[in-house]
């Protein structure tokens, strides 16, 4: 394993052929926007790629794959994009986690294992680090690919609120607005539109918050219940980990999910300087700075009893 430069990485891309480009499990716009964008590139330059997913691409995200069908080849090079840990693979896992050649990331916290790494964590989103590779493997960025680079972006910014937005990603987005990506309608479905269901979701989940030392701490919570009598599937769950940072005085927001297996998809942002990345270490995850995420295996109260307890600590 070794960490490799962007020149590197896009030389790597240019020799080789027959690519499967890995997302993490519960893809959102930034591994998607990644998966989409490189495998455009190298379709351009002749080579054969795919975009592999843990699952259904969500319908939000279907826009990426308006010119996209899976072609019939046999793989000789694996590449991860925006996954920080083997466990984020997902079902993926088993079959990919030891075939990796290259892995492309943004997290400081990175522990996948990879031939090589290229790994830059001064990017507010892996799109930024993509957006740059395709650039250096001297592909010409179509409207498909600034369409996935901005998805990326954008999302992973919060449409450039999040504190971890910098020049660069305005820069960027400048760029791909000139080279007419759907700018509107990708921050419509991204940023505006609410499916009922998820309306219904947000306002039980609103019902769930509850505050803890001294009230900068908030944590929310959906259950496999109340998902079932909503009816409400991957699309809804979007956007929630945003909601209990926005509460004035909080330090270190939590959202618990509850999977079918038994375990909480736990994603906590902070304000404040709160190291997020940290706190989900001891547990396993890890992430951004303000923004990071881990599972933890037990039932609602238990779970949160460890969470409340860490933040104790923390704060």
């Amino acid at each position: 394993m070794r960490m490799i430069t962007l020149s590197e990485a896009a030389t790597l891309l240019t020799e080789n052929d027959n690519y499967h480009i890995l997302t993490h499990r519960y893809p959102d716009g930034d591994t998607l926007g990644c998966a989409f964008a490189l495998c455009y590139a190298l379709r351009t330059l002749g080579k054969n790629a795919n975009v592999i997913l843990d699952s259904k691409l969500p319908s939000k995200f279907t826009y990426l794959a308006e010119n996209y069908c899976d072609q019939d080849f046999v793989c000789d090079f694996v590449v991860s994009v925006d996954v920080a840990a083997p466990q984020l693979l997902g079902s993926l896992q088993e079959y990919y986690a030891d075939k990796i050649n290259l892995c492309i990331d943004h997290h400081a916290s990175n522990s996948m294992v990879a031939d090589n790494l290229c790994v830059d964590a001064t990017c507010a989103a892996a799109c930024e680090i993509i957006h740059v590779l395709i650039k250096a493997m001297d592909v010409e960025i179509t409207k498909d690919i600034a369409n996935a680079i901005y998805t990326g972006v954008s999302t992973d910014t919060g449409c450039f609120c999040y504190t971890n937005t910098t020049a660069q990603s305005h820069h960027i987005a400048a760029e791909l607005i000139d080279l007419g990506c759907d700018i509107e309608k990708i921050n419509r479905i991204n940023f505006e539109t609410k499916t009922r269901a998820k309306l219904k979701m947000e306002r039980m989940v609103y019902d769930t918050m509850e505050f803890y030392c001294g009230g900068k701490c908030a944590i929310i919570y959906t259950t496999i219940a109340m998902q079932k009598a909503l009816g409400a599937g991957d699309d809804e769950m979007e956007g929630l980990a945003s909601i209990p940072r926005q509460v004035e005085g909080v330090k270190i927001g939590i959202t618990m999910r509850e999977k079918e297996d038994g375990t909480f998809k736990v994603s906590v942002r902070t304000n404040d300087g709160v190291d997020a990345s940290k706190f989900c270490a001891r547990f396993g995850g890890g992430g951004h700075v303000a923004a990071s995420g881990c599972s933890i295996k037990g039932d609602l109260q238990s779970a949160k009893y460890m969470l409340i307890k860490a933040a104790e600590e923390v704060l």
